[in-house]
């Protein structure tokens, strides 16, 4: 009887140790495809932001400052 239990209580200890080593791995795998996932996301969205396009003929506009009779007026 004591090689029986014996027995059973080794088995459920290996069992335990499966069942957490399982658990473990299969959470490790889960917080990798997440991590996977955010990282071609946030490739994926800096390849789509718009480039700024630049106005003008590239040269630098006059700073134009005026006084209207009620303050002065600068004109960025």
């Amino acid at each position: 009887m004591q090689n029986i239990r014996a027995f059973f209580l080794a088995l459920s200890a290996v069992a335990v140790i499966a069942l957490v080593t399982v658990l473990t791995a299969s959470v490790t795998i889960a917080f990798a495809g997440m991590l996977m996932i955010f990282t071609a996301l946030r490739l994926l969205s800096a390849r789509l932001k718009p480039v700024p396009v630049r106005t003008g003929n590239g040269k630098t506009k006059e700073l134009r400052i005026w006084n209207d009779g009620r303050g002065t007026i600068i004109d960025l």
